[in-house]
């Protein structure tokens, strides 16, 4: 043996915000609690672990035995404990002061739990752009770890990566550590040996080495068939006693004792990066069938090794260019967070405690799950989703509170508020916060109700992706062999090539159709028939305020084949009936004897379907069906939604009857538990088909009222129980 060599093993854990408490308790069970239990037999195995916040708060109160295993091997030394930003957010996913924040916050409350100094982070999704490295030095952060991948970007060989390097901006330096991606795909799915022969290999080519792995610690146990494998099968005891056998020349170690003992490998600039899949994910479909074309075409080639370095993806950020619910959730954030830091740096009169509260429910919005998709869930996940929405919402009712608005109110204002380089409009109550898009379609794209902290717009468009093709193959081979690498493919539900349908426009509410004369309901749910320009056409705003109400006026001529129709919305708030949205259509200019057949969407988001206590109801205040089925109403004038469990109840009033279509917009997304369709939101249909009157004037008024009520029955319960 010619040399020695360091390891470093970093886990990161991460259970994000909103994920159902089964979840956290199962990845407990099946991952955190026995890993520690078998490296508590093994004290001379340091390991280097990251929890996220997320996480790290529901451990505390679930299993505080957990915390007080992690706090003992802390003191003897063989844990070193990683930061990073309190919540795991992308770094490039929030302003420059919610890094620094959520970094320096979480040092704290780590080193107030576990008494060691944070020294080192873990960068969420190795997500990384340059100018993080004066943000994680100004948090009082001293070094990290990302993917050799991102080193590779810079221009590095594999044979130059066994150390760490140091990087700079602005002139604030940190210290950097590639981690092995070849040790990511051993660690643990192959034999203990495997990655001892590779280390091996790099002890003799290059002694004086540190190599680390960094990677999930779910790999460890919550990943589909690892529990078994990792502890049941033993191969967790045996890469530690494989470690063991040769630590003559192999030395397990951190990145602090790294840092303290070795100097750096050199100075290195890393490009925006993330791990190589992500990098891939963020690319539009199109663009990832070519990528991959390529990649199959030349992985076989001589050279493939060394063109392999200079080959990547797209940047995290086109995931809000890719799915504009995204970028709907992020303006948001953005909003909030700069409301937060106007108050917080104008020494107002505003209760600071109070905007305190607010940041924390802005720093766990930004929690990173929800704003992207890639081999997991993610953004497809609507109860993930609607957690971003719901602290969100706490946020923004708490600044009201800390501003010291109060009693029955009413307000409008415009601005871009979805960085679209147009103007939206905002209308919000002391119980309401309507968002309207007038240069798309004059959509109201975001309701919030205040006091449940539920955006009933928090929707998202079935759209193509890469993986929906495997769906139709696996489909059209009807039994026969699957391709190679597609044995293991789950399917959670049966048909699901049959619902493989996408959007030709938002699924937001107030969405202005002009459809075929007799069109289908089957049609309409497969995104059809719409014969106008006015789904996402440019609408003229003008805003009104008067004492009690505000009003956004929205008018539009349009083409609806060779006719010229013209539609005028106007959006109302009322603050004596601050939890009603009025709308009023007029349409002029209409055609004389020519069927016109005229629909207003709206959808209804995180409402879930499959339950009983959910449901929708007609007329005469009937149940019609939970909120998957499938309805076609005939010369209606009411029909509502109802969630049970959120204490919602939202109804539709139409001052004219007309026919009403209701069904669920399903996406079929993939996640480590395999494909499946996924409830998104329930569509509600009014429309009308009708003869213009002489005057070519027609029009109907729709009352959007949300009851609470019985959400704040519980709330009242739960007090009068816990006080």
């Amino acid at each position: 043996m010619n040399g020695r060599i360091r390891l470093v093993l970093a886990l990161h854990n991460h259970q994000p915000i909103g994920n159902f408490g089964g979840v956290f308790e199962a990845a407990y069970q099946d991952s955190y609690a026995p890993f520690l239990a078998v490296l508590d037999d093994y004290p001379s195995i340091p390991v280097t672990l990251h929890t996220s916040g997320s996480l790290l708060e529901w451990l505390v109160e679930a299993h505080p035995e957990y915390i007080d295993r992690v706090r003992s091997l802390v003191e003897r030394g063989q844990l070193e404990i990683l930061g990073g930003p309190f919540y795991e957010p992308i770094l490039a996913s929030i302003p420059k002061r919610d890094r620094i924040g959520q970094m320096q916050a979480y040092s704290r409350y780590l080193e107030q739990l576990f008494g060691t100094p944070i020294r080192g982070m873990w960068v969420p999704e190795r997500v990384w752009e340059q100018s993080f490295a004066a943000d994680i030095a100004a948090a009082g952060l001293e070094f990290t770890l990302l993917d050799d991948f991102h080193f590779k970007n810079s221009g590095l060989r594999e044979e130059e990566l066994f150390g760490y390097f140091l990087t700079e901006d602005e002139g604030e330096l940190i210290k950097v550590f590639p981690g092995s991606e070849r040790l990511r795909y051993t660690i643990p799915f192959q034999d203990p040996w495997e990655s001892i022969r590779y280390l091996r290999e790099i002890a003799d080519r290059h002694p004086g080495s540190v190599v680390v792995f960094g990677d999930d610690g779910e790999k460890f146990g919550t990943w589909p068939g690892t529990k078994s494998h990792v502890y049941d099968q033993g191969w967790l005891r045996r890469f530690f006693d494989a470690l063991l056998e040769n630590q003559d020349w192999l030395k397990v170690t951190t990145l602090g004792e790294t840092v303290d003992n070795l100097s750096p490998a050199g100075r290195v600039y890393l490009p925006d990066a993330s791990y190589r899949e992500m990098t891939e994910w963020a690319l539009t479909p199109d663009r990832q069938r070519e990528y991959f074309g390529l990649v199959n075409s030349h992985q076989h080639d001589h050279d493939w090794p060394q063109l392999r370095q200079f080959t990547r993806g797209g940047n995290w950020r086109n995931f809000r260019v890719k799915y504009p619910e995204s970028n709907e959730m992020y303006s948001r954030m953005l909003g909030i967070s700069q409301r937060l830091s106007d108050l917080t740096s104008d020494q107002s009169s505003a209760d600071h405690g109070l905007l305190q509260s607010a940041r924390k429910e802005l720093y766990k919005a930004q929690c990173n799950c929800s704003y992207w998709h890639g081999a997991f869930g993610g953004l497809y996940l609507p109860h993930l989703r609607n957690a971003v929405y719901n602290h969100l919402i706490a946020a923004d009712n708490l600044i009201e509170q800390a501003t010291g608005q109060q009693g029955a109110w009413a307000h409008i204002e415009a601005a871009d508020f979805n960085l679209d380089a147009r103007q939206e409009v905002r209308l919000a109550s002391d119980r309401l916060i309507a968002w309207l898009a007038p240069s798309r379609g004059g959509h109201l794209y975001e309701l919030d109700i205040r006091s449940t902290r539920h955006n009933l717009l928090a929707t998202l468009n079935r759209r193509p992706e890469p993986y929906h093709d495997i769906i139709r193959r696996r489909s059209a081979a009807d039994g026969s062999e699957p391709d190679a690498g597609q044995e293991h493919m789950v399917f959670k539900q049966p048909d699901l090539e049959q619902k493989l349908h996408y959007d030709h426009w938002p699924r937001k509410s107030l969405v202005d159709h002009f459809f075929q004369p007799g069109l289908t309901l089957d049609r309409v749910r497969r995104s059809e028939g719409d014969l106008g320009d006015f789904t996402t056409g440019v609408y003229e705003t003008l805003l009104r305020r008067t004492p009690l109400s505000v009003e956004a006026h929205m008018s539009r001529e349009g083409c609806v084949g060779p006719f010229t129709p013209r539609v005028n919305k106007t959006v109302i708030l009322n603050a004596e009936r601050g939890s009603r949205l009025e709308v009023v259509y007029e349409l002029s200019q209409l055609p004389q004897d020519v069927p016109i057949h005229f629909g207003v969407e709206f959808n209804f988001a995180g409402m879930a379907a499959g339950a009983s206590d959910r449901y929708y109801y007609d007329s005469e205040g009937r149940q019609i069906g939970q909120l998957q089925t499938v309805h076609n109403l005939k010369n209606s004038d009411r029909v509502g939604l109802v969630d049970e469990w959120l204490g919602v109840d939202a109804s539709l009033e139409f001052s004219q009857p007309g026919g009403v279509w209701m069904f669920p917009v399903e996406t079929i997304s993939q996640s480590e538990g395999g494909y499946e369709a996924v409830h998104q939101s329930s569509a509600v249909i009014p429309h009308w088909e009708f003869f213009a009157p002489s005057s070519g004037t027609w029009s109907v008024r729709i009352l959007l009222s949300i009851d609470t009520s019985a959400a704040q029955a519980r709330k009242l319960r739960e007090v009068s129980v816990t006080a």
